[in-house]
């Protein structure tokens, strides 16, 4: 059992409360919203261009950018670059007030989908994490962060794709920082680990984070799978004064909830699952015969 996460028995028990006594419920799903400081800052680009009499063409051949990229950043749909922030503030004449929102954009260093649920993350003082398909931010490697946000389809721009990287690992000083240490909880199905974007030194992390006292790495065998563990990944958050949210994510949607029927519903999976995957040390041993096998 890791520092700082409660039992099975006593987090199942804790799932039942009421609505007043959760937080928000809840959480709004902001997943088709873009973040504020993309909008304003791409509005306010559009406002300049059109004052400054530059057509989207002229701007996104100075900056090196498709016009069609240039219209989804000024739609908000995108990140407006640094580059294209800067270029357009010395076309336009903006005197500085282009250039300036820099400083705002580059705070949005995760998707619209992902912004709720990083700000649940850094509260948190327990995480289970449970992943069907890829391994957990938390523990990858840069090389395999890079690998997967690097290929997105619509693909992202190098800067953005700087910045996620960046990001991501930051966030990982959850695992060794904070104080005192938060409880982490991570389950990979056995698919996770057999991905080709998975290496020897994607493994040896896996194996280098399980070692910490705060954590507990669990694998699920495919033999060991049932229907719930293949829908897809879930989270399970504890903040301060024990507030509890439940996150799960699909291709095109996620959902950060604090409603107490989903939370107890994740809760009772993500039990199940921990119960049916291998325990930490036959977990390790299972990734050490992957990362020497021929």
């Amino acid at each position: 059992m890791p520092y700082g996460l409660r039992s099975v028995a006593g987090v199942e028990a804790h799932a039942v409360v009421h609505q007043s006594e959760v937080g928000v419920v809840p959480v709004p799903n902001n997943n088709s919203r873009p973040p504020a400081a993309w909008c304003h800052s791409g509005n306010q680009l559009k406002r300049w261009r059109t004052l400054a009499d530059i057509s989207r063409e002229a701007l996104a051949a100075a900056a090196n950018y498709a016009p069609e990229t240039i219209a989804s950043m000024e739609r908000g749909v995108r990140m407006p670059t640094p580059r294209v922030l800067d270029v357009a503030e010395e076309l336009c004449g903006a005197q500085g007030m282009l250039s300036a929102a820099k400083e705002y954009v580059r705070r949005e260093r995760y998707s619209a989908r992902a912004v709720d649920f990083i700000e649940r993350e850094r509260e948190a003082t327990s995480l289970w994490t449970y992943e069907v398909a890829l391994v957990p931010g938390l523990l990858q490697t840069q090389a395999y962060a890079r690998a997967l946000i690097d290929n997105r389809i619509p693909p992202l721009d190098e800067e953005t794709v700087e910045e996620r990287v960046a990001a991501r690992m930051e966030r990982q000083a959850i695992l060794t920082e904070r104080k005192p240490p938060v409880g982490l909880s991570f389950v990979l199905y056995e698919a996770v680990l057999r991905s080709p974007l998975v290496d020897a030194e994607q493994l040896r992390r896996l194996l280098e984070v399980s070692r910490l006292r705060n954590v507990v790495v669990q694998v699920l065998p495919f033999e060991r799978a049932f229907a719930n563990a293949l829908e897809g990944p879930m989270v399970l958050v504890e903040g301060h004064d024990h507030e509890r949210f439940a996150f799960t994510e699909g291709a095109f949607v996620s959902e950060l909830s604090a409603e107490p029927g989903v939370v107890s519903r994740v809760t009772e999976r993500l039990s199940m699952i921990r119960t049916r995957a291998l325990d930490p040390d036959e977990s390790a041993r299972l990734i050490e015969r992957m990362v020497n096998r021929p």
